[in-house]
């Protein structure tokens, strides 16, 4: 089975949404204006990279970053794995022909039956609406989380608001950085 990864910028109180300037978002870019750029609270973005070998993630995320990451020196590791977009109005012609193998999944049942196939991890960017599915049902193994020391209000958040079973996570990874930036990465426990 393979592991799924969820990876977000996230503020102290939980929001996600447009962390790089995304238009549309009140506080886009906070993660660049905000705190001050400290290297190596980053060095897991690239361990990402190195350690996945597919990205997941949904229709809007994919159609922010498929323009740019393709040629973006920073994310060429991810021009060469397969891609899986979960969407229910993406079609073929849509896809951009420059960022390899893609792959569209219309439920989270196609998703769940691609966690059963081999290979290693796959990696969540973006997508938030996506990671609170997946979540919900019970389909992420792990989150890389690098958390800002911002309150930022309303937003898209990380987790969703419905009513289930606590869900415990097990914290195998963290540290404190300079500007205030914590990285944690937790194991959901089963």
């Amino acid at each position: 089975m393979r592991t799924v990864i969820s990876t977000a910028f996230i503020s102290l109180d939980g929001v996600v949404e447009g962390p790089g300037g995304e238009p549309g978002y009140r506080n886009s870019g906070w993660t660049f204006k905000e705190v001050e750029f400290v290297p190596e609270a980053f060095e897991i973005k690239e361990r990402e990279q190195q350690e996945s070998t597919a990205i997941l993630m949904g229709r809007v995320s994919y159609e922010a970053f498929s323009p740019v990451w393709p040629d973006m020196a920073e994310f060429a590791h991810y021009k060469t794995m397969p891609k899986y977009v979960v969407s229910t109005t993406l079609t073929e012609d849509k896809l951009v022909s420059n960022w390899g193998e893609t792959t569209i999944l219309h439920s989270l049942d196609e998703v769940a039956a691609l966690k059963e196939t081999d290979g290693g991890p796959i990696i969540v960017h973006g997508s938030a609406s996506l990671n609170r599915s997946l979540s919900d049902a019970g389909l992420i193994d792990r989150y890389h989380l690098l958390v800002f020391p911002l309150l930022l209000g309303a937003g898209k958040p990380l987790f969703s608001t419905t009513d289930k079973d606590t869900q415990k996570l097990k914290l195998i990874e963290h540290e404190v950085y300079s500007n205030g930036l914590q990285k944690q990465v937790f194991d959901v426990v089963r």
